[in-house]
């Protein structure tokens, strides 16, 4: 039975990881999807937050909650982590140039960068999870007053 039991994890785990190979299933979220940059903050923080919330669909929401099962963790975690690094390290940069332009003070930007994630990251798995049950704040409002609201407090 074990073995049976094992083989046919084994067998799943395959299908998962081949899964996640396909262009479908990833969500492909880049630095460089997050190049349109305009250096004011409300449109550049609605755009990362907007580029980010369009590749993470339901799907890939529900995908992703499978692939941290603990069989497969350890090979899917460096798959799963390029999404958040990917947000967090293009927001830092950005940050950082619009010190550069005198547009922001100095401040901790890993932590803002850490906040804004995570507020657009669980807007995204809640409303995936829960739909119209939770909030009824359509998508694009959210973004739109987040944004404003972090505005307020990097300005």
């Amino acid at each position: 039975m074990n073995v049976l039991y094992s083989e046919n994890s084994k067998n799943k785990k395959d299908i998962v990881l081949n899964g996640i190979a396909q262009e479908k299933w990833r969500a492909n979220v880049t630095p460089e999807i997050f190049q349109n940059v305009v250096w004011e903050l409300q449109p550049d923080l609605e755009m990362f937050m907007t580029e980010y919330m369009d590749r993470i669909t339901p799907d890939f929401v529900n995908l992703s909650i499978g692939l941290r099962a603990p069989q497969l963790y350890d090979e899917t975690a460096p798959m799963i982590l390029k999404i958040p690094q990917a947000f967090i390290s293009s927001l830092i940069s950005y940050f950082e140039k619009m010190e550069q332009l005198g547009k922001i003070k100095h401040m901790d930007f890993e932590s803002l960068a850490m906040t804004i994630f995570s507020s657009t990251f669980g807007y995204t798995f809640l409303k995936s999870s829960f739909k119209q049950e939770l909030t009824s704040l359509e998508q694009k409002q959210y973004i739109k007053n987040s944004a404003e609201i972090f505005v307020k407090g990097i300005s």
